[in-house]
């Protein structure tokens, strides 16, 4: 008896290590924030009817330099009138190094060099502080493909942009038909959700037994 009782004082507690674990593990969770943190790409300073959710975080900023590509048509509303319409972009998207890390076409479509894809429908948009260039934009994700990186992304946004806006002339019947592409650039921010909190266990219930 005195030897099984003995045996019992000298047994850890069974909440004593989940105690070690629990602190290992906020110490894991502190130290993955921490360099999350050091990473972090802040957003872009917009007005407010383009800022992404406050559930979503940046995830990947690109350069987008290349064309935007007009299509000169008959106006909607009056088909004896033209006007040029945005057919496509076609523009290389870079990281802040200038190496290639994805195409930017028609959808519009962002599609990364692991061949994952995201799809825009615009949202929201607002004239660009720089004369001449177009529009800042938010996207909403409405189609993604692949598993790299546009594989989860939720919002995109068009900004510091800097030419690429139709030319003010040269569309008409004689015309018609006719693609003039404009040379421009942006920084593209890529969003996704925010990673969800970890969540750490109770403590396993305690069953006390008799001394036997």
């Amino acid at each position: 008896m005195r030897q099984c009782i003995d045996g019992l004082l000298r047994k850890r507690p069974p909440e004593l290590s989940y105690k070690r674990m629990t602190m290992k593990a906020h110490g894991l969770i502190w130290l993955f924030a921490f360099g999350v943190a050091t990473a972090e790409i802040l957003p872009p300073q917009v007005p407010e009817s383009l800022k992404a959710p406050a559930t979503e975080l940046v995830l990947l900023k690109a350069v987008g330099k290349g064309k935007q590509i007009y299509a000169c048509k008959a106006k909607v509303d009056n088909a004896a009138q033209f006007e040029w319409v945005l057919a496509r972009p076609d523009a290389d998207l870079l990281n802040d190094q200038g190496a290639k890390i994805g195409k930017h076409y028609a959808g519009p479509t962002w599609e990364a060099v692991d061949a994952s894809k995201v799809v825009g429908q615009v949202q929201q948009r607002a004239n660009a502080p720089q004369p001449e260039a177009v529009p800042w934009l938010l996207l909403k994700a409405k189609a993604n493909e692949g598993t790299g990186k546009f594989s989860h992304v939720s919002y995109i946004q068009r900004v510091n942009t800097a030419g690429g806006v139709a030319p003010a002339g040269g569309c008409d019947k004689e015309h018609a038909g006719n693609e003039v592409s404009i040379d421009y650039h942006a920084d593209y921010y890529f969003y996704g959700p925010r990673p969800s909190a970890v969540a750490i266990p109770s403590p396993p219930a305690l069953q006390y037994g008799r001394a036997p």
